[in-house]
């Protein structure tokens, strides 16, 4: 990384005032003085309209770093209990060590949009274990296996950012926790909060025979000098990063604040395709091609430019405005490029080239080779649920067969690396054992599901119990499909129990949000709102598309099975040669797909 592509990232003039207008003079009554308002109102960009804060999450963010939540809960909290902590950390910056306040047990979904905060939160929360890349030993593994049973009733969830996330954790125990992570080399800093997340990176980086470039340095560099940096520990809202040099598109860069594509530049060799601003949620947005070429050497010095852009130029004012994604919607790639280029990294970049289109399926679930001639074998839990009884045996396991090395996936999937060829069939046979199949079902290799309204305070529904429920009913309702290759690619089923696409249901075959629907006796239950034909560039789709909805399309829970089996067999019955599950959802009329 050269010094003239970190001379430009610091702020330039962070304390600038607001420029307004005014309507005129003033005129009319002395008792009445005229407002004067400016012509827009500000969207509390530090560059642009000073830094006073816009609403209470910027105040109590400049009056007390997160960061320092850490020594109160050590030397307070820790020690007084639950009841001791101060509401701006709890509901705040407590998300700078990963951790949120989790869902008291029995409340049912329908009051989630109704009862207060407090009334939906227990005494107990939610601890997330920051893995960028997914990399883990097997003595890690231990050492978070051992988490769970001893402080977390066994839970140890995979998310669908690589992480691992623990429940049912009391504050009493934080400080031991974090003793234990850190010991080896683990932990949970900046893994929530207005801040730059744990980072997405190829499970694969470093061993896949097809890897167009290697991001495993450029990731550490940004983990070790960004990560619990005060330069970026207050950006307007969550930030985050994919990084892969894999060309099989695993890091699902159209949909995160900022991404790294490995590419192979014409002049320059290999490099990374720069996108900016995607994201889901209730306002989704598929990011953009920035339209440069990074060389490897200048990726930190990129990636620092554009998380600067955000900090410096997001919108602060209201917090459902405030991701990169609405910055980078008015501003338009052509403006973002220059204002990177101009202001923070104080040179030109090379002009860019597309990633290819994906040629397989970017999941590694299955038996792969390594560029080493050792084998890696992608497993599929169900849903990511997970637990420190199984983790412990995993490391075992792998331990057994001469493996110390593992990854976590995008998709909620383990990777077991280092594999010699003669142990591949006695380490997949062990992996069922535990539950983890390295040969699942097309169903259960292409569901996920989010937390869901076990532990989540904005949950409306039951989603990994749902999930798994249904996976089973589709493996025995569909064989005749399967087993007669008539669906062709897999379809993917993601599960959210509520608006905010933790489980990215925009991008599914067949995603499914959680909402409250009615039933025939005037009462409610939980159920889902259905989005079809989404889905991210894959070895099957040239480029990224949201899913639709069907009109007045809302399925009960206990509908759900019958559901997917009725739309998968309409599509089975109406498709086009070689027509996949996304183009049939977003071609036919909605009377198929109800």
């Amino acid at each position: 990384m050269t010094q003239t592509a970190l001379a430009g990232a610091t702020a330039p003039g962070t304390d600038n005032g607001t420029a307004t207008t005014t309507a005129g003079a003033a005129a009319a009554h002395a008792s009445r003085p005229v407002r004067v308002r400016p012509a827009t109102k500000p969207h509390g960009q530090w560059v642009v309209d000073g830094k006073a804060p816009l609403n209470p999450v910027e105040a109590w963010k400049q009056e007390d770093d997160g960061l320092s939540v850490r020594h109160r809960i050590e030397t307070i909290y820790s020690k007084q209990g639950f009841d001791s902590i101060a509401d701006d950390d709890l509901h705040g910056r407590f998300r700078w060590w990963g951790l949120y306040t989790q869902r008291k047990q029995g409340i049912d979904g329908g009051k989630t949009a109704s009862l207060e905060p407090h009334e939906l939160e227990d005494s107990y929360l939610m601890m997330r274990v920051r893995t960028d890349g997914g990399k883990l030993t097997t003595e890690q593994l231990r050492v978070i296996g051992q988490i769970s049973v001893d402080f977390a009733r066994n839970t140890a969830d995979l998310t669908n950012r690589q992480n691992i996330q623990f429940h049912w954790i009391e504050v009493e125990n934080v400080p031991e926790i974090w003793r234990r992570l850190e010991a080896v080399g683990l932990q949970t800093t900046e893994a929530c909060g207005d801040v730059p997340r744990g980072m997405l990176g190829s499970p694969v980086a470093g061993i896949a025979k097809a890897e167009i470039i290697d991001p495993t340095d450029f990731l550490q560099e940004l983990r070790e000098r960004f990560i619990g940096n005060p330069q970026f520990s207050n950006l307007p809202r969550k930030y985050k990063t994919s990084i892969t040099g894999y060309p099989d598109h695993d890091t699902i860069h159209e949909i995160n604040d900022i991404s790294f594509v490995g590419v192979r530049h014409p002049e320059l060799g290999p490099g990374y395709d720069l996108w900016v601003g995607g994201g889901l949620s209730t306002a989704p947005r598929l990011a953009q091609r920035v339209g440069v070429f990074v060389p490897p050497e200048d990726g930190p010095a990129v990636w620092e430019g554009v998380t600067s852009i955000f900090r410096d130029y997001g919108y602060r004012r209201m917090r459902n405005k405030a991701r990169l994604k609405f910055l980078v919607e008015d501003w338009g790639a052509e403006k973002f490029r220059q204002v990177l280029e101009d202001e923070y990294l104080g040179r030109k970049l090379p002009d860019g080239v597309a990633p290819p289109k994906a040629t397989v399926n970017g999941d590694h679930v299955g038996v792969h080779e390594q560029k080493d001639g050792k084998f890696f074998i992608g497993a599929a839990p169900f849903v990511g649920r997970f637990s420190g009884t199984q983790m412990l045996a995993l490391a075992d396991l792998l331990e057994a067969h001469g493996s110390h090395r593992l990854r976590t996936t995008p998709l909620q999937k383990i990777i077991a690396l280092d594999i010699s060829q003669d142990k591949v069939e006695a380490v997949v046979a062990g992996l069922d054992e535990l539950g983890l199949s390295a040969r699942p079902s097309v169903f259960r290799r292409n569901t996920m599901a989010c937390t869901g309204i076990e532990f989540c305070k904005l949950a409306i529904v039951n989603t990994k119990d749902t999930a798994i429920d249904v996976i089973g009913q589709l493996e025995v309702r569909l064989a005749d499909l399967v087993d007669a290759g008539v669906l062709g690619d897999p379809i993917t089923l993601y599960l959210n129990g509520c608006p905010n696409s933790c489980a990215r249901i925009q991008t599914a075959d067949i995603g499914l949000k959680g909402i409250v629907v009615p039933t025939d006796d005037g009462g409610t239950t939980g159920g889902f709102q259905v989005h079809l034909g989404g889905g991210l560039s894959s070895h099957n789709r040239e480029e990224a598309g949201l899913g639709r909805t069907v009109r007045g399309l809302k399925v009960a829970i206990d509908d759900l099975a019958d559901y997917v089996e009725r739309v998968i067999r309409s599509y089975a019955a109406n498709k086009l040669a070689e027509e996949t599950f996304a183009e049939f959802a977003h071609r036919v009329d909605e009377e198929l797909l109800k």
